[in-house]
């Protein structure tokens, strides 16, 4: 690859505007929801799903349910979309404040990530 080609598509990378927001692990059986803030819900679920299946994941209750269930005994979602203009500015802050609204409305609501 040329180096103007490989400069265009780390500029395409830099660039790109992936679906920000709080993704959901709902578990179907016992109504327990798990909550993440996520700067790209596509990856993000990917990278979980990983973990899960490796047994891998460093929340023990939704490791124990997976394990128990697997993925079909999961609704994932997202349950909040961010809208945001410039990529590169970081987003965690708003990220965290739309995940707490969430928790604060269902009680069955916990973080994924500690």
């Amino acid at each position: 690859m040329d180096i103007k080609r490989r400069k265009e598509l780390l500029e395409a990378y830099k660039n790109r505007h992936p679906e920000m927001g709080v993704i959901s692990y709902r578990c179907k059986e016992t109504g327990e929801v798990f909550l993440g803030i996520s700067k790209d819900t596509k990856a993000d679920f990917n990278s979980t799903n990983v973990k899960l299946a490796a047994n891998w994941h460093p929340n023990k209750r939704l490791q124990e349910l997976w394990n128990k269930l697997g993925s079909e005994g999961f609704e994932l979602s997202v349950v909040k979309v961010l809208k945001y203009d410039n990529p590169q500015e970081d987003h965690t802050k708003k990220l965290e404040s739309l995940r707490e609204q969430c928790l604060a409305t269902d009680h069955n609501a916990r973080r994924i990530w500690k």
